[in-house]
């Protein structure tokens, strides 16, 4: 008598996949560590290069050479490119390699576990959202006329994978808690961002009556992750830009 074939949720299932390929460059890496890590404790002095990195016996992990961060910077990059563009299920890790150009050794060198490159996406593109926020100077009229020009651009750039932070939580957040959290710290910082320029508006006396800037700040974060979700499906800007400069109209004095 056949078993029954138990199912398994596609979501996970492709989460699963993407994390589990070719453990046997894991494990020897992570013997290496425990190799370094005994030797250590017998009190022998060891210190050897190899791929990009430093390995120091008085460390559980590498410690990585100028060379090595830009080879995992590279790595994590080309990662977040193809997951934007493709989705978690989408993306491979054979995909990432041939992308950043490097061997399945040094894929799994950098990151022995499978989970640690998502984390490291998700790290990136929370990095560059704020980072890209802050640049805009919101706390000014001039600021805040930047920063409305470059979120409509952006948007005609997400078009085909939306936000790159906020998508990743239909992917992600029901079947990996520590990318949940990890995508919710940086939604918070985005917002954070955020309030700290409107924050200088409230000051300047830029604000409409009786609004809060952090309330205002969560209100923008959700207006454009709305409204990101709409140009994505229309193809188009335009239920993005009028849900911008809606809010905008009636939170700032003009």
């Amino acid at each position: 008598m056949a078993l029954p074939i138990p199912l398994v949720d596609p979501v996970t299932s492709a989460v699963l996949s993407f994390k589990s390929t070719d453990m046997r460059c894991a494990l020897l890496l992570k013997v290496s560590y425990v190799t370094h890590s005994c030797l250590a404790k017998l009190g022998c002095q060891t210190q050897n290069r190899y791929d990009g990195c430093m390995v120091n016996g008085t460390n559980d992990r590498p410690r990585l050479t100028p060379k090595g961060e830009r080879v995992r910077a590279r790595i994590v990059e080309e990662a977040a490119a193809l997951i934007h563009e493709r989705g978690v299920a989408g993306t491979t890790l054979e995909d990432v390699k041939v992308a950043a150009e490097v061997s399945g050794s040094q894929l799994y060198h950098y990151f022995p576990d499978k989970n640690e490159l998502l984390q490291a996406v998700i790290g990136y593109q929370a990095d560059t959202v704020v980072t890209n926020q802050r640049q805009a100077l919101l706390g000014s009229a001039m600021g805040l006329e930047t920063w409305r020009d470059m979120v409509v651009t952006g948007v005609t750039r997400a078009q085909t994978g939306g936000c790159p932070l906020g998508s990743l939580v239909g992917q992600l957040a029901e079947s990996d808690p520590e990318a949940r959290a990890l995508i919710a710290a940086g939604l918070e910082r985005w917002a954070t961002a955020i309030s700290e320029g409107l924050r200088l508006l409230h000051a300047d006396g830029k604000l409409a009556p009786g609004i809060d800037p952090d309330d205002l700040a969560t209100t923008v974060l959700a207006t454009l992750q709305g409204a990101l979700l709409l140009a994505q499906v229309q193809r188009s800007t335009r239920p993005f830009e009028t849900a911008i400069d809606t809010l905008l109209a009636l939170a700032i004095k003009t």
